[in-house]
């Protein structure tokens, strides 16, 4: 059901034939992000993204968004540190015209100065919205902690002067640098005929042609241990602990993914057990990877009142040691092999997170990774790999927090010495 083409131009077709369903996700990714602007040019990924969505030349805004409504469909689009996607999904009978509609945006564009003034506020707001969501803000806050100056520690929103001074040459200049067709991966998931697809992807993209791509100056980061405190009046301290991760292509990724499933990546994991139902210091609390091209970082949020704070952050600090000191047992092992195994299958049951597989794939490793290796990668993992993976990444020396709200400095530095 998996078939990859290279079109001439050197735009890459991923697509998985999935009969049983009744829809298909069409999703454009371009291997840029925000890790790849210059100086001055913070987030102007994230705006470009949105910028695609305001008239084509046989388009207007409105008759975009009227004409995906007479679809029943959805069209939208994100940027995250390395990747801009734009996707659209439909029922499968109405492929063509979704697929016309989507290849228009990302070809057709025309960037009007009018609309990318009224954008700007529209992003202006997005930034006030993450500032009044303390969990999005505090882990923001908690990512400049841990990169520093290194563009990954950038918003991806970019900055206010940034996005105030954008304007259209500055969009025409950086698509012309870096959306080209060797960058660019088209996924496409669900129910269709493969042989009318593959005409309709080459007939919208065959002809997609660019001068060569800018080369993009990534590099590895620095992972900056220490504390940073943002004040702010809320009814909770919202907090982030952050060690060093892993990339994306690294092969201990399936041990990377169990060890976070053990620590705070399910409802059984010890940070949830012991946080909060054993202690009711929390009601969120959890953690996660964030795996790049070339390294990552692995941290853990948690929501809690002031006064509890310095706790949460020594009993988080707790565990880590405990895992690091005497590993995961052979049943806790196998509890979290089940539980991943299950997400991930469960996970790819819709049209739209297949698309985003085979595309990840795609730009991360090069080639599809079939669900049975991905079972078996799971399966390999034992006890020892688990707690050497675990002393390598877990130096306290590199431990950074972020802590936003009603918090005390010195009442957090002092548990973290």
């Amino acid at each position: 059901m998996y078939r990859k083409v290279v079109l001439d131009n050197g735009v890459r077709l991923v697509t998985e034939r999935m009969p049983s369903l009744k829809s298909v996700t069409i999703g454009i990714w371009v291997n840029v992000g925000s890790r790849d602007e210059e100086q001055g040019e913070e987030g102007f990924s994230h705006f470009i993204e949105h910028m695609f969505f305001k008239g084509t030349t046989t388009r207007s805004a409105v008759q975009i968004s009227r004409e995906i409504d007479a679809l029943g469909g959805e069209m939208n689009a994100f940027t995250t540190r390395e990747t801009t996607t734009f996707y659209i999904k439909v029922l499968d009978e109405q492929l063509k015209p979704g697929l016309a509609l989507l290849a228009d945006l990302f070809h057709h564009s025309r960037f009007p100065s009018q609309e990318i003034e009224k954008e700007k506020q529209v992003v202006l707001e997005e930034m006030r919205m993450v500032q009044d969501d303390p969990e999005e803000f505090v882990q923001d806050l908690h990512t400049q902690q841990m990169f520093g100056a290194h563009p990954l520690g950038r918003p991806i929103l970019g900055t206010v002067a940034t996005v105030k001074n954008l304007g259209r040459r500055d969009i025409l200049g950086y698509i012309q640098r870096y959306y080209h067709p060797h960058e660019t991966v088209v996924a496409v998931a669900g129910n269709f005929d493969q042989k009318q697809l593959t005409a309709l992807l080459d007939t919208h993209f065959g002809r997609f042609e660019r001068p060569a791509a800018t080369k993009r100056n990534r590099w590895p980061a620095e992972i900056h241990g220490g504390l940073r405190v943002h004040e702010k009046k809320l009814e909770q301290a919202h907090l982030c602990l952050g060690l060093k991760g892993i990339s994306v292509e690294h092969k201990d990724r399936y041990v990377a993914a169990l060890l976070n499933a053990v620590l705070g990546g399910n409802v059984s994991s010890r940070l949830f057990q012991e946080i909060r139902e054993k202690r009711g210091l929390a009601y969120s609390i959890y953690s996660c990877l964030s795996a790049y091209s070339d390294g990552g970082m692995w941290s853990v949020y948690a929501g809690t009142r002031p006064a509890e704070a310095p706790k949460v952050v020594e009993l988080v600090s707790r565990e880590i040691k405990r895992l690091c000191a005497k590993g995961v047992s052979r049943d806790e092992l196998a509890r979290a092999k089940n539980q991943m195994k299950g997400s991930v299958m469960l996970g790819l049951e819709s049209t739209s997170s297949r698309m985003g597989k085979l595309a990840k794939d795609e730009l991360h490793h090069g080639r599809r990774v079939s669900l049975d290796e991905l079972m078996a990668g799971i399966d390999r993992v034992n006890e020892a790999q688990l707690i050497g993976l675990s002393r390598e990444l877990f130096d306290k020396r590199r431990l950074s927090v972020a802590a936003l709200g009603p918090v005390s400095r010195r009442s957090l530095a002092s548990v973290l010495n």
